[in-house]
């Protein structure tokens, strides 16, 4: 067996009713929080109202850039917050596990961003973190990385350091009963995505091949009972597989699909990151299928995968079931065949993309993109 490492919070609770106790385990790490949240604090509210808590809200509206980062670290700086809270989606999520990343460093943002930065390791140990995801696609309150937007370089880019991952991971599946069918279908796409790419990554290992084999099913039989209808036990289900997505590509990494899929928000901000993914995961499957030896392991995987898809969905062709319940092909997000050539050739440089189970040339990357 290869050698491997294994990266995870510090703490993870989960189960419904777990954000009662966010008040109290907020106050464990420290007596001012900096609390990021949604566009709106309705999810926040019980921790803005603590009596034993001194908070700072600032709203995280769209997926973090450059400068939102920038401004939330001037803020949770002059408010002199001691650690921070994230709750929301994974915008909300990237932009909190940043802002702790860096609230005691002297150096800039850029010292740390990949491809588009330095890229270098954080000198300063960041601030007390705790994340509380409010949908189950991201799994961001289980990674060492956030992923900021730099519009000059039209890139979504990581930070990234094994010190960010969260002192405490609170899922309450609860949080996200009632999520609205499209944003339920995009980051479930998204989830699923994330056990899948890790699972026929080429660093996968017996650890996370143990998270993902399971969880892939178990996503699609939950998405399916919630394309049908609210209900409480596939969002239980839906929010595990959503947090078992982050510690595996924590440990294991991505793949194409979201090779792809960093470029293309970088340059249509506002394509939703989980409806991209799903777009683009049939069609990645499909060429790593074709460009792997028959009989390799990672062939066998994908084959697995789409039995898995056939039995929780009724049919092998994901593409066509996320289409009939509303998912948007990348073009109807606003992403040009024109810009097909330059987005495949960008995401060659992506750290993603080198986990991918084999290596795709740009012109292969090009035909995914135009099946999508």
């Amino acid at each position: 067996m290869e050698p491997f490492g294994l990266a995870a919070p510090a703490r993870i609770l989960f189960g419904r009713g777990e954000f009662a106790k966010a008040p109290d385990l907020a106050a464990s790490l420290g007596p001012h929080a900096f609390v990021v949240h949604g566009a709106t604090p309705r999810r926040a509210q019980a921790l803005l109202d603590s009596p034993g808590l001194q908070t700072t809200a600032f709203a995280c509206p769209r997926e973090p850039d450059l400068a939102l980062l920038e401004t939330a670290l001037d803020t949770a700086r002059h408010t002199g917050a001691t650690h921070v809270v994230a709750i929301g989606g994974g915008a909300a999520l990237d932009l909190g596990k940043a802002v702790a990343g860096l609230l005691k460093a002297t150096t800039t943002p850029l010292d740390h961003l990949e491809v588009v930065g330095r890229g270098q390791p954080l000198t300063t140990p960041p601030a007390p973190f705790m994340a509380i995801p409010t949908t189950a696609g991201t799994g961001a309150e289980a990674t060492k990385n956030a992923v900021i937007g730099v519009p000059d370089h039209a890139r979504k880019v990581s930070l990234r350091d094994p010190a960010m991952l969260a002192d405490i991971a609170l899922v309450d599946p609860a949080l996200t009963d009632g999520t609205p069918k499209p944003v339920t279908l995009a980051s479930g796409l998204d989830a699923i995505t994330q056990v899948i790419e890790p699972y026929v990554s080429s660093r996968a290992n017996p650890h996370t091949d143990a998270l993902c084999r399971a969880a892939i099913p178990r996503g699609l039989r939950a998405l399916r009972k919630l394309m049908e209808g609210e209900n409480a036990d596939a969002r239980d289900d839906m929010a595990f597989v959503s947090l078992t997505g982050g510690l595996a590509l924590a440990n294991a990494g991505l793949g194409a699909v979201h090779g792809l899929a960093g470029v293309i928000g970088g340059r249509v901000p506002t394509a939703p990151h989980g409806a991209v993914c799903g777009a683009l995961l049939p069609a990645t499957l499909a060429a790593n299928l074709a460009a792997l030896p028959r009989e390799s392991l990672h062939a066998r995987r994908i084959a697995e995968i789409r039995v898995s898809a056939s039995e929780a969905l009724g049919t092998p062709d994901i593409a066509a079931w996320s289409r009939r319940h509303g998912l948007p092909t990348l073009a109807q997000m606003g992403i040009a065949p024109a810009d097909h050539a330059a987005i495949a050739a960008e995401a060659q440089s992506s750290s993603s993309m080198a986990a991918n189970p084999v290596k795709l040339p740009t012109e292969l990357l090009q035909r995914i993109l135009a099946a999508s």
